[in-house]
Formats: structure tokens, sequence, C-alpha cells
């Protein structure tokens, strides 16, 4: 009995005291919510964006080493630049949609992205020559004071630096409306290989001020450090097949763009607007330059010799006609085997005229 008034009182204990820990964890639990500091859009954002763009494996690396042009072996090698007008239909793959839609995103505002993640390294835009060393690096902050880009500076925490979020409608992809693209035409010996090779592009921003439309260049881009991020990026290329059957990276290898030499690289480092002041000596000093790079691939291989072509194209000439003459002459011939004789007149007896007597 005593055993029984034991276990009894032990379960009442037990009873009274379980709702009084439940609820000093709950206590406890109100308490650590109100210390946890709650994350502002800003962080939220930025959590967010973290994974729209992949980190590089070490296999995609070494595939970027791989498929990259080397240009050291190059015993010929002419460095041009051009401007891609993006309001041409031909370049308009790498400015729609402005605005990212369907998960589909424009050139500037891929590179965009990759700047504002730290995946990107730009360099600052210098007039008449680039430089891709540290001392020349552009940080974004500098970057988006010098341009007016809207943005939220999130503080960083402990040593990690600051960031910055920027709305998509900050972005000014609508604004950057052509390239400055940099590409060396080369020819590599060793391999018997004459291409062209993308070195380096820059976004050209258009602002439409007080004074009229005024263009600036942005910052330079390495291609060979954004290619790895736009070697799997889909994009539409033609109107009447809208299947995403290119990537960007097939946009500049293939050179399907469309773009005007601006400047090509010489010892006294002028662009073709110094020495050519009028729209007329422009386009023809353009159109001279691309005749150049014509002819110098065109005497590069074996071209047969005109002579013997064009004393073989007389003998086939004198042959043709010869053979044209005699089948004229057998035509001829059929013709008068197969054409029927005429018909004889039929004989009539003469008259005689008889004179009439009075």
């Amino acid at each position: 009995m005593k055993r029984f008034h034991y276990i009894v009182s032990l379960i009442t204990a037990l009873l009274t005291i379980m709702p009084v820990g439940a609820q000093e964890d709950d206590t406890a639990n109100q308490q650590n919510r109100r210390r946890t500091p709650v994350a502002s859009r800003g962080e939220r954002q930025q959590a967010e964006a973290e994974d729209n763009m992949p980190e590089l494996t070490i296999r995609a690396q070494d595939l970027n080493e791989r498929m990259g042009q080397d240009v050291s072996n190059a015993r010929w090698m002419r460095v041009i630049y051009r401007q891609v007008d993006l309001t041409k239909e031909k370049n308009a793959p790498l400015y729609y949609p402005t605005q990212p839609m369907n998960g589909q995103m424009n050139l500037f505002s891929t590179i965009f992205q990759l700047i504002c993640e730290d995946k990107l390294t730009v360099y600052e835009y210098l007039d008449g020559y680039e430089d891709f060393s540290d001392a020349h690096k552009v940080a974004l902050k500098d970057m988006l004071d010098r341009f007016h880009i809207f943005y939220e500076e999130v503080p960083g925490k402990g040593n990690q630096p600051a960031s910055f979020i920027v709305n998509e409608s900050d972005v000014p992809s609508a604004d950057v409306r052509s390239y400055y693209i940099k590409e060396a035409w080369y020819f590599d010996q060793q391999n018997s290989v004459f291409d062209v090779k993308t070195l380096a592009i820059c976004p050209i921003l258009t602002d439409n001020g007080d004074i009229g439309e005024t263009t600036m260049g942005m910052f330079w881009i390495p291609y060979e450090s954004l290619r790895p991020y736009i070697r799997n990026t889909y994009i539409m290329t033609s109107n009447t097949n809208n299947v995403m059957t290119f990537t960007y990276d097939d946009y500049f290898r293939r050179r399907m763009f469309e773009g005007d030499i601006i400047k090509t690289q010489n010892l006294l480092n002028q662009p073709l607007q110094a020495y050519c002041p009028t729209p007329d000596s422009l386009k023809k000093e353009q159109q001279k330059i691309e005749n150049q790079l014509a002819s110098f691939e065109k005497s590069l291989w074996l071209q047969p010799d005109t002579t013997q072509a064009l004393a073989a194209d007389s003998k086939d000439a004198k042959k043709a006609a010869k053979a044209s003459a005699r089948a004229a002459k057998t035509k001829e011939k059929e013709a008068k085997v197969k054409a029927p004789k005429a018909a004889k007149p039929a004989k009539t007896t003469p008259t005689r005229s008889v004179r009439r007597r009075r």
C-alpha cells in the first residue's frame, strides 16, 4: 500500500514539473527570436542572387583553357577594333530582351550580374589602349557611382566587405546600345590556321542628357574570363526560327555580328577618324582594310595557274563550238531526209485559140 501511494505521488510531481519546463523552453525560444536580427531586403536579395551564376568548377576551367585560341605561334597578326551597333537587326541577339524575362537576359545584364557577384573582373576604359593589370581594376562601387546607377549598400559582417544590391529596373541594360570589340586576325603557320580571336569587349553607355545624346565606354572585359559563363547561355538568332540553337560564345566565335572598323593597331595609335575626316573617306578606308584581310587570307593558299586555266577554257570553248557545229549539220541533214518531196503539177492539154470569123 505504501508503494502504491509512493508511485501516485511521484506521478503527480512529474505532471506538475513538466508544464513549467515547457513554459521555460517557450520563453527561451521567444528571447532567442528577439535577439536574432531580421534580414533586410538587401540581404535577402543578396542571398537569392548568390546561386544565379554557378561557380566555375575545375573541369569548366580546364575546358575554357583548352578552348582558348593560342596566338603565341602566330607569324602574322592584325588587331582590329570594331563598333557593334545593337540597333541593327543582325546584332539584336545581344540587346534583347532589355529586361530579364522568362529566365532570359541580354549580354549586359549577364555581365552586370557577374560583376555584382564578384565573379568577373573588369578594367578601366582608357583612351587609346587597354591595360589589364591590377592597377586598372574597376571596383563595383566606383563603377556604380561613376555611371549614376542606384544601389543599396549592405554592410559586411566582421571582416567581410560590404555588398551592393541593384534592382533589375536600375540596371542600364537598355541604355547599352553598342559595344567595342577588340579582335585579332592571325595566321598560325605551325598549325596552318587563319582565324579570328575575340580579345576583349567594352559596353558603351548611351546617355540622353540636356546637351543631347552622348556615349561613353564603361569598362573592358577580357573575353577569356567572360566566356565560361556565356558558353552555355542560349540565345535566339533568327526571326524565322525561334529555337535557341546558338550560345553567346557561338555568336562571337562564328562572328555572327556586324561591326564597323573604327581602329587598327598602329605605331601612332590613331583611330581611323584621325586621318579620315569625312564619312566617304572613312567608308573607303574601312573597305580597304576589309579587302586587305580578305586578300591576305586568299594569298595563303595555292591558287591555280591562270594561264593554264585560260588555255583550258579556250580549248573547251573550241571543242564546244565544233560540237555545236556538228550537231547543227546533223540536224540539217535529218531535216532534208525527212522533208516530203513536192508534188508534181498535173499535165494539161494545151487549148487552141480560135479566131472568130465574121
